[in-house]
């Protein structure tokens, strides 16, 4: 059975250095590796990317050109959950504090879409700002408080309201 709806996920980060930087070689290496993991993982839909295959040249937010933005749309939370912390991606997550600052704000963000829907930077962003200022709800949660697609609810939202995908 296919579900109607799927996981969203964004999470962002303040790099060190730019790309090119020695700091950055241990991130950068693994880049290519890691994406394909997540292309190839059981669950996994979709995720942001230029023609290089990655997401490291959005910059989402104008006033601070070190933010980094990851997005990706999984079938289930559970193949999601197994991605990020049952592969290699989670030996990324224990070095992540070579490559990036500690950051004080809300960094990860999930949230319900209707299948086949591909989520852009613009909603990305609202959708952290939403978790930030209000806490976990049905519009944007986190892996600690899941909530599960509710039909109405999803039918109130404008999706029109959100800027399409730049990379679509």
């Amino acid at each position: 059975m296919v579900n109607k709806y799927q996981i969203a996920q964004v999470n962002i980060g303040r790099i060190k250095a730019p790309l090119d930087h020695p700091t950055m070689a241990g991130f950068m290496g693994r880049l290519d590796e890691i994406n394909a993991l997540a292309d190839n993982s059981p669950g996994f839909v979709w995720r942001l990317q230029t023609g290089e295959g990655n997401a490291t040249y959005f910059r989402p937010y104008d006033h601070d050109d070190r933010i980094l933005l990851n997005m990706s749309v999984w079938e289930t939370v559970e193949a999601l959950r197994d991605y990020v912390y049952r592969t290699a991606h989670a030996e990324l997550l224990r070095q992540r504090q070579e490559w990036f600052e500690k950051f004080a704000g809300v960094f990860v963000v999930l949230w319900w879409v209707p299948a086949g829907h591909i989520p852009g930077i613009d909603e990305a962003k609202k959708r952290i700002a939403h978790l930030e200022q209000r806490g976990p709800s049905e519009f944007a949660f986190t892996f600690k408080t899941i909530f599960q697609p509710d039909e109405k609810f999803q039918a109130e939202i404008d999706w029109s309201s959100f800027l399409p995908c730049p990379a679509v």
